[in-house]
């Protein structure tokens, strides 16, 4: 198996961290470049001492890369530096870019949510955003990969073959979801104290999310109609994991079991997404660490709605195992390389 040269930028973030600790696994791939400006200079051991066993180059200043040999690079820098980053690199490089950069179709939907013109149009038209059981074909071919948000990838498995098959309406779609502090990064921040996330939950960027535009770009596509969702994210007390509550409407006739049974046939060849027997109810520390997705139906008790349930590890399939599944469909790969961890419990 050849190996390809890998760099991380931004390592010194969660996503990168997990990046690298499932890429230790991969034996396709050389981790040949890290950065974190804030910690260049620094070994991942002193960064992050889990990481400490592993002969792992040096942190750099993301100017200091040489790509000569990258044949590959994960993006895992904040939201709205990654563009002029992704455009400046050798068109031979492959990208999964783990920020919302490349996730947006219209650059004009990208500008009204997150605050600024695109930086990148043009390549923009050649992402493809890779939520890798629903868009296989596509990311195979691909050169830069716009690796989905935790929590669209949550709301997203569950709905899109329903609304693909009819067995839900686009109208009303209420997703209720939370999500551990992980969600929100490492760089410090007064919300995410201890004292502010400790023995509480909230809400939070009610009704302006910027996971909803992403959420409904991709239902819009499964129903050929525009859907708007109501979306609520809550912040849990927990340091990974999402559980997606989702209330819709179903179709005429349409049961739980019914969504269920077409969930099971959509996903039965699928080695990261489960459904659940009936009546079982999916829970975060049954995908704590594993790149799974557990789902399951159940009947509402007011007639014609239905709830969905959908967990992640929002660090793992939410971020980064998503993305190095997205690697291995562009590289040639088995999916399954250095993600078949099964989950830490309890």
């Amino acid at each position: 198996m050849d190996r390809v040269d890998v760099a991380i930028l931004g390592a010194s973030g969660y996503t990168g961290a997990e990046l690298v600790r499932l890429l230790a696994l991969h034996p396709g791939v050389r981790i040949a470049a890290l950065t974190g400006d804030r910690k260049a200079g620094q070994t991942m051991a002193s960064v992050f001492p889990h990481l400490g066993g592993l002969d792992l180059p040096d942190l750099l200043a993301l100017d200091r890369v040489d790509y000569s040999s990258i044949g590959a690079v994960f993006c895992a820098l904040p939201h709205g530096t990654t563009q002029e980053v992704i455009a400046a690199l050798p068109a031979a490089v492959k990208v999964v870019d783990l920020s919302a950069d490349f996730r947006l179709a219209d650059v004009g939907v990208y500008a009204q949510w997150y605050g600024h013109e695109h930086k990148a149009p043009a390549l923009q038209t050649q992402a493809v955003y890779g939520l890798a059981e629903l868009a296989r074909a596509q990311i195979k071919g691909a050169r830069l990969v716009a690796n989905p948000g935790c929590y669209p990838t949550a709301a997203q498995l569950p709905l899109i073959p329903l609304l693909a098959e009819g067995l839900i309406l686009p109208e009303d779609i209420i997703i209720d979801a939370k999500s551990g502090a992980s969600g929100a990064g490492r760089s410090a921040k007064e919300a995410n104290l201890f004292c502010e996330v400790a023995e509480g939950i909230h809400a939070y960027s009610v009704a302006n999310h910027r996971h909803a535009p992403e959420i409904e770009q991709g239902l819009s596509a499964a129903a050929g109609r525009p859907v708007v969702v109501n979306f609520t994210p809550h912040l849990m007390p927990m340091s990974r994991g999402i559980l997606a509550t989702i209330y819709v409407k179903t179709a005429k006739g349409a049961t739980a079991a019914d969504l269920r049974a077409a969930l099971v046939r959509v996903y039965a060849d699928e080695p990261f997404v489960r459904v659940l027997a009936p009546g079982l109810s999916p829970a975060t520390r049954h995908v704590r660490g594993s790149n799974h997705c557990l789902i399951n139906a159940f009947d509402d008790r007011v007639p014609g709605r239905a709830i969905l349930c959908s967990v992640i590890d929002n660090l793992v399939k939410g971020a980064s195992g998503q993305a190095i599944h997205n690697f291995n469909l562009m590289h040639g790969f088995p999916e399954t390389t250095a993600l078949t961890q099964q989950p830490l419990f309890p």
